[in-house]
């Protein structure tokens, strides 16, 4: 049997500009999703996926059919959450993968697979991300080329969940180039995640990115100077000044209110999107007692402190 794991990913700083480019701080988060494929004698693939409470959320079995250095993955049967769309995501990264690597699923008549999260898919954490990352170990291929022939995105997903610690990420000319950084904020104890009890299709949020038509070069400038400074920072104060920056920049872009203008004006500290701004987590900075208090007396009681959510 072979088993392969992934961390799960924040991106705290980027959202938007870092797919032209922007450098950005993204997170590894502690909890992940895991994956075991072991050999079966019938030429079947058997998947199984299991949630954070062990739970099969998707089953579903593919005929392998081979040809020459060549094969089709065609669906059986199976169950589960949008059944339809996880059996086109499956056969879609599995035939990729192959063309890569074209022994990949070769090597045995069959497979029987089991993945696991770590979180609640509604977190937004990287159930996409973790699982193409585990299936590009399994394959021996590169996990960038993987998602982006497969799908689309800027990576910092995926170098998350290579990376055991926070990360700058950034793309120059479509290379990917994730480092390792020391973001041990003193003040950590002072940040929060926030779950907006919605998720986001990060899709929508790029498509109103891409009709911006104001000077990109000049914003992409700033985040990457937010970033540098954000990973840098000594202070409560001055981490929460560059949010507040952030978010009016990423504003005027999309040409959206900012979460807190939103859904917390009267909040007395900071408080950031993550990722596609209006659904997952939030990063609320201040005291532990006033950020539990406030966010759940409003409705949202998913509330993680900064040490338990980043590795």
């Amino acid at each position: 049997m072979k088993e392969f794991y992934s961390n799960g990913k924040l991106l705290i700083s980027g959202e938007y500009l870092v797919l032209d480019g922007a450098l950005s701080l993204a997170v590894p988060t502690k909890k992940g999703q895991s994956l075991q494929a072991r050999p079966l004698d019938a030429s079947i693939l058997k998947w199984t996926s299991l949630d954070h409470q062990g739970q099969v959320w998707f089953e579903g079995a593919f005929r392998i059919e081979k040809k020459e250095n060549t094969l089709d993955i065609i669906p059986l049967s199976g169950e589960g959450l949008n059944y339809r769309g996880v059996t086109e995501t499956l056969v879609r990264l599995l035939s990729e993968a192959h063309r890569l690597r074209p022994s990949f699923l070769l090597e045995e008549a069959g497979y029987e697979v089991i993945t696991q999260l770590d979180f609640d898919p509604a977190w937004g954490l990287g159930s996409s991300s973790t699982l193409i990352n585990n299936i590009a170990q399994w394959a021996e291929v590169d996990p960038y080329i993987l998602l982006w022939n497969a799908f689309s995105g800027s990576g910092y997903d995926i170098a998350c969940a290579q990376h055991d610690q926070p990360i700058t990420y950034q793309l120059n000319n479509k290379e990917p180039k994730a480092t390792p950084v020391t973001f041990e904020p003193s003040f950590k104890d002072q940040l929060f995640f926030v779950h907006l009890n919605a998720k986001q299709n990060s899709r929508e949020g790029i498509a109103r990115y891409r009709e911006y038509t104001g000077d990109l070069a000049s914003s992409i400038a700033a985040i990457s100077n937010i970033t540098e400074k954000l990973s840098k920072a000594t202070s409560l104060s001055s981490f929460e000044s560059l949010l507040d920056e952030h978010e009016q920049l990423i504003a005027s872009i999309i040409k959206l209110p900012t979460v807190k203008e939103r859904l917390f004006d009267a909040y007395p500290h900071s408080i950031k999107s993550l990722g596609a701004w209006g659904g997952d987590f939030v990063l609320a900075t201040g005291a532990s007692d006033l950020v539990f208090d406030y966010f759940a007396k409003k409705g949202f009681k998913t509330i993680v402190p900064y040490s338990e959510m980043v590795k």
